[in-house]
């Protein structure tokens, strides 16, 4: 979402925490939602507030997290996958920055005591579950209009309404 090197977070994933929404419940239910980049803590609290978000925002800033838990792919670090897929099959399926950089990805943790478990990851289109613009979109002649999708034969890359 947020690499170092980065003035701003990523588009898709800046959109994606501006529609997760209202929180409150998890809260009750004693669970939380948080978030985690690579970038310096200071750069991510700077664009927090920016945004007006809310959500807890972690920097795994000079650690290992993102390349343990598959969404910072760097094979001089670690072999590459992505949405357990290996690094053939990412470039076979030609996955945009899959490869080498930032992804996204959802992970699950739950802690009793000091003993923290990992039951759940999911990356890619399977984190979308959370949010629902872009299943809204998918419903639409142009879809998501993303730059590295092909638009159907004689549909506009972009909408001519409006």
């Amino acid at each position: 979402m947020f690499d170092p090197s980065w003035a701003s977070g990523c588009p898709g994933c800046t959109g994606y925490a501006n529609a997760v929404g209202d929180l409150s419940m998890l809260r009750k239910c004693d669970t939380t939602f948080a978030m985690v980049s690579r970038a310096p803590l200071a750069k991510l609290e700077a664009y927090k507030a920016r945004q007006g978000w809310e959500i807890p925002w972690y920097s795994a800033f000079g650690g290992d997290f993102n390349y343990h838990f598959h969404v910072t792919n760097d094979e001089k670090i670690a072999p590459v996958e992505y949405n357990y897929r290996n690094k053939a099959e990412l470039e076979a399926n030609k996955v945009p920055n899959a490869i080498s950089g930032e992804e996204h990805g959802l992970s699950v943790f739950f802690r009793i005591g000091d003993d923290v478990f990992h039951p759940y990851s999911v990356h890619a289109r399977g984190t979308e579950a959370l949010t629902d613009y872009r299943a809204l979109l998918d419903m639409t002649p142009c879809g998501r209009q993303q730059d590295f999708e092909d638009p159907p034969p004689g549909w506009p890359q972009k909408p001519t309404y409006g």
